[in-house]
């Protein structure tokens, strides 16, 4: 069966490929639109692709058949048009937004000037795959990098360039590395693991300054006055969501595009998805919310079209409980190693929960986990780790775990079960 639907997608991320390939597997088709040069990519992987890892088309992403190029620079959404950069024009009668958001660029003295909008030359956002490339062709054995934030982005684009041989130095603002997902012990096996690699950790160290000679970075100055040398700097402070054709378009924008329970914005026609969306206060910025909110919309769009011959009345998007996943490979280590590390729920604890806390300092582990009212509300994980999958199951579930404890005790000590 032929969808009647015209369906429009803007995006060709994660979420805007999803979208395309679910929607081709229940009858319907759409156009999927990207405004970057490559084949659709995996991002999660980009810091894989820096550190040498992985070409960048063994991330690539399976391209739609109806894929076409463009940046949108308007939404018509009288006509249900969406105009481009190149004059073009396409008509829709679903327009979904799957733009994802934008690097944070930080308010430094010498990042901008007023006759120069471009960065200057060796500072690098780390976002896209152009990024990415234009980092590994910048770093050299030995180049001084500079990477500003020691969030999730940071501490992989710190791991990546050591990896490349550059000599890394990490200037995180906060006092612990990745505060957002782990607890301070979990945090200082980061910091550990990092230093093990080469990588120098700057905490509670606020840049002021980009210094720059003939239009290229020379260093960065922090507040206190102390200067690194710098022939490469990273910018990874981190995301916001990317909403500016939506708020003009006029449709109602927070933190992101305001979406309800069936990824639909303040205009019926136009749903949202993936990192610009907001629903229900939350913009998760995570794959794993996005692939699902992909799946929820597809599955509503072929209810909603009498082409597909689709009778089952979906569920609405309730929300993604997100885990954090990030694998350090360092070679440095003596045993040869990854790290791995994983984040879920809630690890900090309210009074009257359960702590259940495992620390190997030899092997550089840690597992910790929180139970209320005997379920699994969180943890934090770092280490060789196999029991991230099991654990995260028990953690969605949401089921009250047996009294005594014991399963939860072997998933802790267990390495070899995912």
């Amino acid at each position: 069966m032929t969808s009647n639907t015209r369906v429009v997608v803007i995006g060709a991320g994660l979420a805007g490929v999803r979208l395309a390939r679910r929607l081709g597997e229940l009858g319907m088709s759409a156009v999927l639109v990207g405004d970057e040069e490559h084949t659709p990519y995996n991002r999660v992987l980009l810091a894989e692709v820096l550190a040498g890892r992985y070409a960048p088309e063994v991330i690539a992403l399976p391209t739609p058949e109806r894929l076409t190029r463009g940046r949108a620079v308007h939404i018509d959404r009288a006509e249900r048009q969406v105009h481009f950069a190149d004059s073009s024009v396409i008509a829709y009668d679903t327009l979904v937004l799957a733009t994802g958001s934008n690097p944070v660029l930080p308010p430094l003295r010498g990042l901008f000037g007023p006759d120069r909008h471009e960065l200057p030359e060796g500072v690098h956002a780390f976002r896209t795959m152009d990024d990415c490339l234009g980092l590994s062709k910048a770093v050299r054995p030995d180049t001084r990098a500079v990477v500003i934030g020691g969030g999730l982005l940071g501490v992989s684009a710190a791991r990546a360039l050591a990896e490349r041989g550059a000599q890394v130095m990490l200037a995180q603002q906060s006092e612990r590395l990745m505060e957002r997902q782990l607890d301070p012990s979990a945090s200082k096996l980061v910091l550990r693991h990092l230093k093990d690699l080469g990588v120098e950790v700057h905490t509670e160290c606020r840049v002021r300054d980009v210094r720059c000679v003939g239009g290229a970075v020379r260093s960065v100055e922090m507040a206190d006055g102390y200067a690194l040398d710098a022939d490469l700097v990273v910018l990874a402070c981190g995301v916001h969501p990317r909403v500016g054709l939506a708020q003009d378009a006029g449709l109602a924008v927070h933190k992101g595009v305001i979406v309800d329970d069936e990824l639909r914005t303040s205009d019926p026609h136009i749903r949202a998805i993936g990192d610009c969306a907001q629903h229900d206060g939350n913009v998760y910025g995570l794959a794993a919310p996005a692939l699902e909110q992909a799946d929820v919309l597809a599955e509503l769009l072929a209810a909603a079209d009498p082409g597909t011959g689709s009778s089952v009345a979906p569920a609405g998007y309730t929300g993604t409980r997100a885990l954090t996943r990030l694998t350090l490979a360092l070679p440095a280590l003596a045993s040869g190693t990854p790290l791995d590390l994983a984040a879920f729920g809630e690890h900090t604890p309210l009074p009257g929960d359960d702590v259940i806390q495992l620390t190997d300092a030899t092997r550089g582990t840690y597992r910790k986990v929180v139970v209320r009212d005997d379920r699994l509300v969180g943890g934090v994980l770092v280490g060789e780790l196999g029991t991230v999958g099991a654990l995260a199951r028990a953690w969605e579930g949401a089921e009250p775990l047996p009294s005594d404890g014991g399963p939860l005790l072997h998933l802790l000590t267990n390495d070899g079960g995912s």
